[in-house]
């Protein structure tokens, strides 16, 4: 146990300085985490129910599983790598030993790692086994996004190899969205598409997502995480050399080009959407909002205000047409368009910013500061040769590791498992049995047990009642049968159409025919208790008043066996 020593005692500048830079280290490194409760949310709601809790596994084990890799290997390698490639000295593989300052700038180093590893698990959601995943974060935090740090971030004693050639990523543009991104990319179309996707002639079936709420609301959860990233990578409190404070007008400036992008990136998504649609697209929204800030990340530091206003709308602009190219073109589907989100808008602002550089030369001076344009020239090549080598290195690491596994059978869930879903061919659950509402035993609150036996036998006829309804209406007839003292029920969910009308839908701005209606199917069988009462019973609780409330259907049912008995006729029901 440390024993507290008082301030005046030990205190000094030096010391003082270290510990409000390590607080602010810590504090946007906890923001960062918070990212990964948006990305689940995000993930989550953009797939089908059944696999809800996949999706939510891997991400939990993505970190699990990233954050141990990255302490024993990945921080490491990477600072190996980049002294190797950099010219600077070796220094340790492990992170044992270290000091206090090592310890918080490598936990701020590891939530960057993770950020990229999870991106990949919305591109291949719906068909990857979670072994092959959690393989592939392990490979990922181990040696794939190292050597693309080693080259852009760490090198100790020493510069860069692609800083060196004049490469600037501030804060993960490329580093970390785009490897995702890419990574993401790679990884779906080693793959192939979930069953039901593409018919064969090559048309592509639209497959919504379960949740737009989760989405939307995974979506704002990132926006508010992502002033850890770019906030946080600008700001050093006091230098505890000169005792200067930071320059509050600079962070400033990586606060504003960051909310900036964020706007803009919704705006540009919005416009293409309705442009390619006639209707703004809630979920290219949402995107286009992460596409924005992606595109701002990389040249954060390095862009005007106005720079800011034209690469978070051309990176959200981009997001629809580039979704599209990937969904239909290239035939690769990317279930969370984490390439759109990710992948082009983090190559997109990093590639273009010198036209809004700081250092540039202002065109158009004080339309905005910084000019319409402030163009700096030779910091083209750098960038697209950074943006190159990154694509290149993550593709083929990438497509090794997920063409290994497809080699050997082992990327992708059987069809009958797909079919089911992952949440119970992988984890043996279901994440929402309830869909109808309570179960419901007892009239009211008096505790009374109310008979689901079928009552005792009689010379009556046995009859099947059949009941199509709406899913919102199951646990009130479920009550309300239970009160008749009806037997036991079969519900099944079922789709199906009639006198309720057809309506259109769209996702991602695709628009389809929602003609079968979700609803669900109500069977039982009764012996003594009248049908008419149960038909009543479950007319009455079932009524809306619209078209689709449903219909009920009576049958005569000629024999009935009970397998564990051998009874048959009213005995066995």
């Amino acid at each position: 146990m440390i024993e507290a020593v008082p301030l005046q005692e030990t205190a000094d500048l030096e010391s003082i300085a270290t510990g409000m830079n390590l607080m602010w280290a810590l504090t946007v490194t906890f923001l960062i985490f918070f990212m990964h409760a948006g990305f689940a949310m995000l993930e989550a709601g953009q797939v089908r129910s059944k696999n809800v809790a996949n999706q939510l596994t891997k991400n939990m084990l993505t970190w699990a599983v990233g954050i141990f890799v990255f302490f024993i290997i990945g921080m490491g390698l990477s600072n190996n790598v980049g002294a190797a490639l950099g010219g600077g000295e070796s220094s340790d593989w492990t992170m044992f030993g270290q000091e206090s300052f090592d310890w918080v700038m490598w936990l701020f180093s590891a939530v960057f790692a993770m950020t990229a590893a999870t991106i990949v698990s919305g591109a291949v959601a719906g068909r990857a086994k979670l072994r092959a995943y959690v393989t592939y974060t392990f490979l990922l935090a181990a040696v794939i996004y190292p050597v693309v740090a080693a080259m852009v971030w760490y090198a100790p004693e020493g510069t860069p190899i692609l800083a060196d050639l004049g490469f600037a990523d501030f804060a993960g543009g490329m580093v970390v969205h785009g490897v995702g991104g890419v990574a993401g990319l790679t990884a779906a179309w080693i793959l192939g598409a979930r069953m039901d996707k593409y018919n064969d002639d090559g048309s592509v079936n639209i497959i919504p997502g379960h949740s737009m709420t989760f989405a939307v609301l995974g979506t704002l959860i990132l926006c508010f995480g992502w002033f850890g990233f770019n906030v946080g990578t600008a700001a050093t409190v006091i230098n505890p050399e000169t005792f200067e404070l930071a320059d509050f007008d600079y962070v400033g400036s990586i606060a504003m080009v960051t909310s900036l992008g964020m706007g803009l990136g919704a705006l540009g998504a919005s416009s293409v959407s309705l442009f390619m649609n006639g209707k703004v697209d809630t979920l290219y929204v949402a995107n286009g909002m992460l596409a924005g800030l992606v595109g701002v990340t990389g040249p954060t530091d390095l862009i005007t205000p106005m720079g800011a206003i034209a690469i978070g709308f051309l990176a959200g602009a981009q997001l629809p047409i580039v979704f599209k190219f990937v969904d239909e073109t290239l035939k690769i589907d990317d279930v969370c368009a984490v390439f759109p989100v990710h992948g082009t808008a983090g190559m997109l602002g990093l590639i273009i910013y010198p036209l809004w550089s700081l250092e540039g030369s202002a065109i158009g001076g004080g339309v905005i500061a910084g000019g319409i344009l402030s163009i700096e020239a030779s910091a083209f090549a750098p960038q697209i040769i950074g943006v190159a080598v990154i694509t290149i290195w993550t593709v083929v690491a990438t497509a090794a590791v997920w063409g290994a596994f497809k080699a050997i059978g082992q990327a992708r869930v059987t069809p009958d498992h797909e079919r089911d879903g992952l949440d119970l061919a992988e984890h043996g659950v279901d994440t929402y049995p309830e869909f109808g509402g309570p179960d419901v035993a007892t009239d009211g609150g008096n505790d009374k047990i109310i008979r689901t036996d079928g009552g005792e036998p009689n010379d009556g006829e046995l009859k099947l009642i059949t009941a199509i309804i709406r899913p919102d209406r199951l646990g009130a007839v479920k009550k309300a049968l239970a009160e008749t003292g009806a037997p036991s029920l079969t519900v099944t969910n079922v789709s199906g159409r009639g006198s309720q009308p057809a309506k259109k839908g769209q996702w991602r701005g695709e628009e389809y025919t929602v003609d079968l209606h979700q609803k669900v199917k109500i069977e039982c069988v009764v012996a003594d208790i009248p049908a008419e009462e149960v038909v009543e019973a479950i007319g009455e609780s079932a009524n809306t008043g619209e078209p689709g409330d449903g219909k009920i259907f009576v049958l005569p049912v000629d024999d009935a066996y009970q397998v564990r008995t051998g009874n048959t006729g009213q005995d066995a029901v």
